[in-house]
């Protein structure tokens, strides 16, 4: 049998809520240390197609193969635990906490037993290492001390990938790390994550078109549930059912 040359894939994934299909057979593949963006609008089916991956939804059908083996409708902290770390829409850390103390957390996470949280966290110098080379990683190695909910917005979310990081992952997926971000937030979270891109499998869902075309090397696109087309960033920009999907009035869709 020849070997995948994907990571993760997915084959013929599916996910209905009663009569409405939300992600209907979708067939991706994911390369190591490449950075594929999955673009449509709202309503395509993006955010549940990332919560099939992640273990946040089981699916109606269909697979999902990471390092060869079939992870569909494995629990969320198991994912998490083989290897695939991801953020979230809305920021998620513990804001009362330090930006180490919730890296810390984080890997604390990836221990393969839950009875370890009953034992002193300073006790374990990997985990602490994992968590301050996380917050380099991350760009916040100089706030290392700070209170999270002290921080600027885009801090805060740098701080969450951060701890996507401490958890040891092969493999990114991030949902709009560019949400509600400025200028300058954008440009300092697009360099951090092209980055990333060259150490980790990054999959990104964007809607912000400029920062995608930054940082992606492959391109899906989803609508109403299903693959419309996956390929090269050129191959994506002269397809003729991409323009006539999104471009057709010129209105930026995306």
């Amino acid at each position: 049998m020849t070997a995948s040359p994907f990571i993760l894939e997915t084959r013929g994934l599916t996910k209905a809520f009663g009569g409405l299909v939300a992600v209907n057979a979708v067939s991706i593949g994911f390369k190591e240390r490449e950075a594929h963006a999955i673009i449509g609008p709202n309503g395509a089916g993006k955010s549940t197609f990332v919560n099939l991956l992640t273990g946040h939804l089981p699916p109606s059908g269909g697979e999902v193969l990471f390092k060869g083996a079939n992870i569909a409708g494995l629990a969320a902290h198991k994912v998490t635990r083989l290897g695939i770390g991801r953020s979230y829409q809305k920021t998620n850390i513990f804001p009362s906490f330090s930006c180490f103390e919730n890296c810390r957390l984080a890997a604390q996470s990836r221990l393969a037993s839950s009875m370890r949280f009953f034992k002193p966290a300073r006790s374990y110098r990997a985990v602490s290492e994992q968590a301050e080379a996380a917050l380099t990683a991350a760009g916040l190695a100089a706030r290392s001390g700070r209170i999270a909910g002290a921080m600027s917005y885009g801090e805060q979310r740098q701080l969450e990938i951060a701890m996507v990081l401490a958890t040891a992952p092969d493999v990114l997926v991030l949902d709009e790390p560019l949400a509600g971000m400025g200028k300058e937030e954008s440009e300092l979270m697009v360099a951090l994550l092209k980055d990333l891109a060259r150490r980790y499998t990054l999959i990104l869902i964007e809607h912000d078109m400029d920062a995608v075309f930054a940082i992606a090397q492959v391109l899906s696109v989803m609508v109403n549930g299903t693959l419309l087309e996956s390929g090269p960033l050129d191959q994506i920009r002269a397809s003729k059912a991409v323009q006539d999907a999104y471009l057709g009035d010129g209105a930026e869709a995306y």
